[in-house]
């Protein structure tokens, strides 16, 4: 996660990127194909079903190296992927599979776009997310639209930019109209709680966390199936950590975030490492540095093997604001360990 007031590199966040992704000004193949650079596949006559299912097997296995370590790593390939193999596939696609492999290139700029923000290339991704609003759009996939609203929303507010974050989150809300699965509108309402305490709505923000909880109880879709929004209780204490973290609740946002890391599956090492990182941030603002310590030195060995530009800036932020009790032998064991 970058500085809360830092502006992108690339230019100022604004609403305005998302001022064509009403209509469809410009066509999803010729966005994409804008984004990345042409490939060298041999030219396809025709694309069917066949390509789908390979485009999903790549984007699960590289979603996989993602949650493992971070959006840094196998970036390059993820972007020459999408460039070589599925751009090309776009333009001949036609018959039924079309919508299927529109949908399935829009899961893969999402993955593209979700890594780039991790390793810190934010302006790229907010472009991926763009591409992928309008690939979900050709294919007609209103879930898959309002989840990368959802993850634009996610940016903004990691990027100090709570106007836009609770923009898009409710941008993401009303593209479902109240429709789809539970567990993805859960996803979005408890993204929208976390931008309204972010804006000082500090009723909004609980009563949609309230919402958020029920929402997820009610859920009628098993996690498994649906890696986009894959929304589950441990997320949940995430997203009421991170909007606790907003109305300065500290030591119960610690709580929340510690439960989240330890539910995490092995799979899960980036986003563990991230939350754990954030949990013990949270120990330090709430006034008990030393848990703080025993969290880092629990995850010191994991934190080696991320790629990610926001779990190093977490990183950064928590030993700056430890450094008042560096005089505590457990404090200075863990900022060594992490050093």
């Amino acid at each position: 996660m970058l500085n809360r007031r830092t502006v992108l590199t690339a230019g100022t966040f604004t609403l305005a990127a998302l001022s064509g992704l009403a209509g469809r000004g410009v066509p999803a193949v010729a966005a994409l194909s804008g984004l990345v650079r042409r490939g060298t596949r041999a030219p396809v006559s025709r694309a069917g079903a066949g390509d789908v299912a390979r485009v999903r097997a790549a984007t699960a296995a590289f979603a996989d190296l993602d949650d493992r370590f971070g959006g840094g790593h196998a970036r390059a390939a993820v972007a020459a992927y999408l460039s070589r193999e599925v751009t090309p596939l776009l333009g001949v696609a036609g018959g039924r599979a079309r919508p299927d492999l529109f949908t399935a290139a829009a899961e893969l700029s999402y993955l593209a776009a979700y890594m780039a923000m991790d390793a810190g290339a934010n302006a790229l991704a907010q472009r991926y997310y763009i591409s992928t609003v309008r690939l979900a759009d050709e294919a007609g996939d209103l879930v898959l639209r309002a989840t990368a609203l959802r993850s634009m929303a996610v940016q903004a507010a990691e990027l100090g930019h709570d106007a836009e974050a609770l923009a898009l989150a409710d941008a993401a809300a009303s593209a479902l109209g109240g429709h789809g699965p539970r567990r993805t509108l859960a996803w979005i309402t408890g993204m929208r709680a976390e931008a309204h305490a972010a804006a000082g709505t500090r009723w909004d923000a609980l009563t949609l966390l309230r919402r958020t909880e029920t929402q997820l109880e009610r859920a009628d879709s098993p996690p498994e199936t649906e890696w986009l929004g894959n929304y589950r209780r441990e997320s949940l204490e995430h997203q009421i950590g991170l909007t606790l973290t907003q109305l300065g609740d500290h030591a119960t946002a610690a709580r929340h975030f510690t439960a989240s890391m330890e539910a995490r599956q092995p799979v899960e090492l980036r986003t563990r490492v991230l939350i754990g990182l954030r949990a013990a941030h949270a120990s330090v603002r709430a006034g008990d540095p030393e848990q703080a310590a025993v969290t880092v030195l629990g995850l010191s060995d994991d934190v080696r093997l991320i790629a990610s530009a926001r779990v190093h800036d977490e990183l950064r932020r928590l030993r700056a604001g430890w450094q008042r009790y560096r005089a505590s032998p457990l404090v200075a064991e863990a900022d060594a360990a992490v050093s």
